[in-house]
């Protein structure tokens, strides 16, 4: 949960300082806000029996700038911890958008 913190604390700091357009900001703020919601949901659907998420919309979303709603719901409501496929691909997920900002971050300064 701090990486994910830390995380959504930077991006407004890049923002000021010119580094990221503050669109990004908001996108990434919208989808964890998007990504934590349907993590809550789909947790309490677990709970009673209710209709899922399915796990590739959890996993695509956090792809998709979510993943820091994601993370931070994930160990709120210890949810999708334990299932090593999901942990893996939630993973590898986060690490491919990272690397996506990273390199659009290094190819503005460039």
């Amino acid at each position: 949960m701090p990486l994910a913190m830390v995380f959504l604390a930077v991006l407004p700091a890049l923002a000021l300082l010119g580094r990221l357009e503050w669109v990004a900001v908001w996108l990434y703020l919208a989808l964890s806000l998007l990504c934590f919601a349907l993590y809550w949901r789909d947790k309490r659907a677990a709970q009673r029996g209710g209709p899922r998420t399915p796990e590739a919309r959890l996993l695509w979303l956090g792809v998709l700038c979510g993943w820091p709603g994601g993370l931070i719901a994930r160990r709120l409501f210890r949810h999708k911890t334990v299932k090593q496929p999901f942990r893996l691909l939630f993973w590898c997920g986060t690490a491919a958008n990272l690397a996506l900002l990273g390199g659009w971050l290094y190819l503005r300064a460039v």
